[in-house]
């Protein structure tokens, strides 16, 4: 099943690229609904590496229910907008298809998340954003919590895009 979103955001295209591989930003457009604890060795980078990357998922902020890996990897390529051959768009990808690794967690079978930037012609960046995933005959129930949770970080990754700045 699928869960997407799909918005211009008010920040250069560079920035948000930085902003989507920053655990940071990835803490605060999943709070307060859910904070996610890092339980790798020397807890959370500035970046997201290539990787696995093992976190506790704590709902409110709260006590862990599982833990999880976000495997992270990331794409650049050139697309061509509305089929056409000239001017092609550099469009970079964060793909996580990690997995839960214990229950409740674990419900989930699969998983792929993919976040993507590119940029306007006014200077601002297109964000997408499509969730894949399967949990068997919870598969309906998971969508609308996940389907949820995607509305509230869309609301949190407009809402701070236009903050969002390379560092100096």
């Amino acid at each position: 099943m699928r869960v997407l979103l799909k918005m211009v955001l008010d920040c250069e295209p560079d920035a948000a690229w930085h902003a989507l591989r920053s655990p940071a930003v990835f803490q605060q457009v999943s709070a307060p609904l859910v904070a996610f604890e890092s339980l790798d060795p020397g807890g959370y980078t500035d970046t997201w590496s290539d990787g696995e990357h093992r976190v506790a998922m704590k709902p409110l902020g709260l006590i862990a229910v599982g833990e999880q890996i976000i495997d992270i990897h990331t794409e650049e390529r050139l697309d061509h907008v509305h089929g056409r051959h000239e001017n092609p768009v550099l469009v970079r990808i964060v793909h996580d298809t990690g997995r839960g690794l214990t229950w409740p967690l674990t419900l989930t079978t699969s998983w792929h998340h993919r976040m993507a930037v590119s940029a306007q012609p006014d200077g601002r960046t297109l964000y997408r954003d499509q969730l894949e995933f399967s949990a068997g005959l919870l598969t309906p129930l998971m969508w609308v919590a996940y389907w949820g949770f995607w509305q509230w970080r869309g609301i949190a990754i407009r809402r701070l895009a236009a903050s969002w700045r390379l560092p100096a």
